[in-house]
């Protein structure tokens, strides 16, 4: 399955042309065939300082010589990873919080939400896959559900709840959320969120499909695992039904690429819905999204709707994951 948090757009792996560098001038080329056999003079620029990224080959300047297509498109995936890096909205150091644990499940589209804000602000994080079949790993908590965010020893719970508590406890300016981006949260809450299950476990393939990434990402013994992926899916097909009863939903394909649409027009030719940079509804819809984007629902999600390029952006902005790994 892919990785969710990729940040290679599709356009990073299309041929691009590259146009040669422009021939130098004669003084230049001689000053050049000095340089080659020794003779000229030393250069009297400073180094240049490189920013290394992890997994990008070592380049000679670009106008040195003709560029290969290959490599213009490790240079491109390089400044796309360098402009995702500088996209993050990180607090000032001394509102970081200490120790932040995350009680989460792996495919909650709640526990996404709360994820996608930690990782846009570059709080660091350890996560606690919580096996929902026992709960023992929350069994501290009077709290049963998740997540739960448990910040410098304070418990925090509800995703939306959690967001705006960290929001004003990172926030430099009086904490204040506009009534449009108030609005597309409860949206986010109220109705997109509705839409994932009916799509996700639509077909007993489908369901299948949904219930192998939770079993392979949840907190399963190897029993748990094969039982988990055979019998959730089988129920969770059944229960997809039920829930499209509930919320009035027809065409369950429909209303998710109808509510794409709404989003991307809501954006209003903006980037995101908080302008140049995103805002917490921006992070919502991202967070509810991620789980389901690289199933064949949020497959077919992107395909059909003009949604795609939005989340790209998001996924560039919101970056890598500042969960510290264990």
């Amino acid at each position: 399955m892919r990785n969710p948090r990729s940040l290679i757009s599709r356009a990073l792996l299309l041929p691009r042309p590259l146009l040669p560098p422009p021939p130098p001038s004669p003084a230049a080329a001689a000053a050049a065939a000095d340089r080659r056999i020794g003779g000229g003079p030393a250069s009297s620029s400073p180094p240049r300082t490189r920013r290394w990224i992890p997994g990008a080959p070592a380049v000679a300047p670009l106008g040195s010589r003709t560029v290969p297509v290959g490599l213009a498109g490790a240079l491109s995936l390089s400044l796309t990873l360098v402009t995702a890096a500088e996209a993050k909205e990180p607090p000032p150091p001394e509102l970081v919080p200490k120790d932040v644990v995350l009680y989460q499940y792996e495919a909650c589209p709640f526990c996404n939400k709360v994820r996608a804000f930690l990782d846009y602000h570059d709080i660091p994080y350890r996560v606690v896959e919580v096996n929902p079949l026992s709960k023992k790993e929350i069994k501290w908590s009077d709290y049963k559900k998740v997540p739960i965010l448990v910040v410098d020893g304070e418990q925090l719970i509800d995703s939306s709840d959690i967001i705006n508590k960290l929001s004003k406890r990172i926030s430099t300016d009086d904490f204040v959320i506009g009534e449009e981006e108030a609005k597309w949260r409860r949206w986010v809450d109220e109705h997109l969120v509705h839409l994932l299950s009916p799509n996700i476990y639509r077909t007993t393939s489908e369901a299948l499909e949904s219930f192998d990434y939770i079993a392979k990402h949840g907190n399963f013994s190897a029993t748990e695992r094969f039982t988990v992926k055979y019998a959730g899916a089988a129920a969770m097909y059944m229960v997809s039904k039920k829930l499209k009863k509930k919320y009035n939903i027809t065409d369950e394909r429909a209303a998710l690429y109808e509510a794409a649409e709404t989003w991307t027009k809501a954006l209003d030719g903006k980037d995101f819905l908080g302008g140049s940079k995103p805002n917490l509804a921006d992070l919502a819809v991202f967070g509810v999204l991620r789980p389901i984007r690289y199933l064949q629902a949020g497959r077919d999600m992107v395909d059909n709707t003009h949604i795609g390029e939005w989340y790209q952006r998001m996924e560039n902005a919101v970056g890598e994951p500042s969960r510290i790994m264990a």
